[in-house]
């Protein structure tokens, strides 16, 4: 059965592995292992299917990572002056900017 990129990655994990195991492929050996982040590629790679090419939108990482050094600097004063909310707050705002870097490096 042919499928599609969109019905692919709609897919559970199991339901990947079980599509990539009945292929029967030599490239697709050992894939009971593989997360869906790493198997997702390889199988659209493996029968021919393409995927959509995801552009970094809404953000600059020099920037965000500007930002963090910074919040950084500021929870390490923080934890100088044994400021407890203002270190949580802090590493909040770290925890929320490296995931933007991360959406931004997919």
């Amino acid at each position: 059965m042919a499928y599609t990129y969109a019905e692919l990655s709609k897919m559970t994990v199991a339901a990947l592995r079980e599509i990539a195991i009945g292929t029967g492929r030599e490239e697709l050996k050992g894939v009971a292992t593989i997360h869906k982040e790493q198997l997702l590629p390889l199988l659209c790679h493996t029968l021919s299917i393409e995927m959509p090419h995801h552009h970094a939108v809404g953000g600059n990482k020099t920037v965000l990572k500007q930002k963090i050094r910074q919040l950084k600097a500021e929870r390490d004063a923080a934890a100088g002056k044994r400021d407890a909310e203002a270190i949580i707050r802090i590493r909040h705002q770290i925890h929320d900017l490296k995931r933007q870097l991360r959406r931004l490096m997919v």
